[in-house]
């Protein structure tokens, strides 16, 4: 398994493999996009940059790869280097996952993902977490 953020040239196959898994979401314009890839795209998430930090979007693994740690490898890459806060907003049952992670819940939103936010929930049920560093990975026997 090769994981990596992909040229924007490239973005066409991340959204090959987002309607390949009948999913809605896409690769965003001006998001980085880091993937994984076995001889093709398996996984992929959108990391854009947002006040002072990052909001993590569109994670989503191949049906066939779910359960194999390629989630977690996949988001180890992409935060590797990023030394400021990373936001996200999930489904209620994914929480445990992203606490295993180092994410926290979060109630102190920038302002732009707080509108965001509160806009999703009208109609679906959503959470939002926040990982202010990666240092406490390595102490969690998380590191990838």
């Amino acid at each position: 398994m090769h994981y990596r953020l992909l040229p924007t040239p490239l973005k066409p196959l991340a959204d090959k493999f987002y309607r390949s898994q009948r999913s809605a979401m896409r690769a965003t314009a001006g998001a980085q996009l880091w993937v994984a890839e076995d001889q093709e795209i398996v996984a992929a998430l959108c990391l854009h940059t947002v006040a002072h930090g990052h909001w993590l979007t569109s994670l989503l693994v191949d049906s066939t790869r779910r359960g194999q740690g390629v989630a977690r490898q996949l988001i180890e890459t992409a935060l590797a280097d990023c030394a400021t806060p990373v936001w996200l907003f999930c489904h209620p049952q994914l929480s445990d996952f992203y606490l295993r992670l180092g994410f926290a819940a979060c109630a102190d939103l920038p302002q732009p993902l707080a509108e965001r936010l509160s806009r999703y929930q009208r109609s679906k049920s959503l959470l939002a977490f926040s990982r202010t560093s990666c240092a406490g990975l390595t102490a969690q026997g998380l590191e990838p």
